[in-house]
């Protein structure tokens, strides 16, 4: 069973919808995946996800109301098999910390040439949520679809 990490910086938007999406996904798909996601600060550690990103993951089926944020802990780094920033900054601060290299990917990287997924504060309203909703699936689908591929020799 594969082990992925999603990892923003409060874990209260972007990284709560990439392990909703992800478990969502592998359940439809019959895929053996462990998926958790957590940050990089403990600014919102024991909070549920903001309430935009609960609106719109609920708007696509998925619940991700009963997540909390928690900080990302050293023994994350050797229990995960892949642990996926949402953008550069999250790279970089999990680098710092000692995650090993080989381990660290951006989200951006599977179908988005490596772009980072932007905080969906930096939008207007309720459009971001949307915006960056559409690009986690896509990512997020890509990823695990890869990571199924290269585990199963297909």
């Amino acid at each position: 069973m594969q082990k992925i990490l999603f990892v923003c910086l409060g874990n209260i938007c972007r990284s709560p919808l990439a392990e909703g999406i992800a478990k969502n996904y592998s359940e439809h798909q019959a895929l053996n995946y462990e998926i958790d996601s957590c940050g990089t600060s403990n600014f919102h550690e024991g909070e549920a996800p903001c309430d935009n990103s609960v609106k719109i993951a609920n708007k696509h089926s998925i619940d991700i109301s009963m997540q909390r944020s928690r900080p990302i802990q050293k023994k994350d780094f050797h229990y995960y098999d892949k642990i996926i920033a949402l953008d550069e900054s999250n790279l970089e601060d999990l680098i710092s910390m000692g995650a090993p290299k080989k381990k660290l990917h951006k989200l951006g990287a599977y179908g988005y040439n490596n772009q980072d997924v932007p905080d969906p504060y930096f939008f207007k309203g309720f459009e971001g949520f949307e915006k960056v909703f559409e690009m986690i699936e896509n990512s997020v689908i890509q990823l695990l679809n890869e990571t199924q591929q290269h585990a199963t020799g297909k």
